[in-house]
């Protein structure tokens, strides 16, 4: 195989490590939720331009407070930015590793289909007559089109 990004191989024991290491991650964040989709798009997202109001909003409460209806829970106000600003790096941390894992991924299975292709092409090519004609057609079958539905014509 000519083009090969990536030759490498992942043992029994680092893959159990990985694991172990991820499942480390989510008992160290106990307190992480899984938003509905619709969940997600009803709210309010901070991004980097919002960070700086949200920031100056609390030095406003902060010095501020008697405004503030007494039901509002500024501590609370307080350890949402405060979790928030903590997770950020993390987030920016495996987003990379996500992208890095991915990028891998797509690139090795890529290898591997393409390996997997010339093997099928070489044995249409080369198995006839070796006993391959049935391991063949059971790989053609991978490109084999699905008839389309006849319409049934008005009169």
């Amino acid at each position: 195989m000519a083009d090969s990004k990536i030759s490498a191989r992942l043992s029994p024991v680092d893959k159990k490590a990985v694991m172990d290491a991820i499942n480390t991650i989510k008992e160290k964040l106990p307190f992480l939720i899984d938003l509905t989709t619709e969940e997600r798009k009803s709210l309010p997202k901070l991004g980097d331009k919002s960070r700086a109001f949200v920031s100056k909003a609390l030095e406003i409460a902060t010095q501020n407070p008697d405004f503030l209806p007494r039901s509002f829970d500024l501590d609370e106000m307080r350890q949402d930015i405060e979790l928030f600003e903590d997770l950020y790096p993390i987030l920016l941390s495996l987003t990379q590793l996500q992208e890095l894992v991915d990028d891998t991924s797509v690139a090795v299975g890529s290898e591997a289909y393409a390996a997997g292709l010339m093997v099928y092409n070489y044995a249409k090519a080369s198995g006839k007559g070796a006993g391959l004609e049935s391991m063949v057609d059971d790989l053609g079958r991978r490109f084999a089109r699905k008839s389309k539905k006849v319409q049934p014509q008005a009169s």
